[in-house]
């Protein structure tokens, strides 16, 4: 059975659609969605077996996975990470917006996620569609950035191409508008020293 394509506006997310893609994903689905940089694939977090689809789909073992979180707000990420003083205020300023940020993992993380360096992406995106939803959720939902197989352009842009290219692999598709094709900028917030591990949409310089 082919995914649901459903469309939200994310100036004005509609609450009934924000509560049937939350619904889908309790279930154990997959979802497709936009964000403030490129559309994302995720699960719940706690749905090992959603997990393991996505990681099926990315090509990769659950346990040597680099996803990240879509947290609704600095709040939430006090549950899962651990954020230093000098974090939080960086993270305050930055926040919602074209960031992740690595920092060392909490015992709340589900262990399926863990990785080798104990370590977790936070993402707050800029795009209230995520953020509603993982809001209605309770929980934060794993992110993972959507490719396309042109050898120029990175990203895929177009949610109607993105659903004809994954409508067997996942559940829904949020068509959300025209995506971006610059992935977040990823900072190592694990020490004080922030680092940025690659550069994207977001500049770090701007809150420093």
């Amino acid at each position: 059975m082919p995914a649901a394509f459903v469309r939200i506006y994310p100036d004005n997310p509609d609450l009934r659609r924000i509560r049937e893609v939350a619904e889908c994903l309790r279930d154990g689905g997959l979802v497709i969605y936009p964000t403030d940089t490129v559309y994302g694939l995720g699960c719940d977090i706690h749905n090992t077996r959603a997990v393991e689809k996505v990681a099926r789909i990315k090509g990769i073992k659950p346990q040597k996975n680099d996803f990240s979180f879509i947290c609704y707000d600095l709040s939430h990420i006090a549950d899962y990470a651990r954020v230093s003083n000098a974090a939080f205020k960086l993270m305050k300023k930055a926040l919602p917006g074209p960031f992740t940020f690595i920092l060392e993992a909490s015992y709340r993380v589900p262990k399926l996620l863990h990785t080798n360096k104990k370590t977790v992406g936070i993402r707050v995106p800029d795009n209230a569609i995520p953020r509603q939803i993982v809001q209605e959720l309770g929980n934060p939902i794993i992110t993972t950035s959507i490719k396309d197989d042109d050898e120029i352009i990175e990203y895929s842009t177009d949610p109607e191409l993105i659903y004809e290219k994954f409508q067997h692999q996942v559940d829904l598709v949020i068509d959300g508008g025209y995506g971006g094709n610059i992935a977040s900028t990823i900072v190592d917030a694990t020490t004080d020293d922030f680092e940025v591990v690659r550069e994207g949409l977001g500049e770090l310089y701007r809150f420093l």
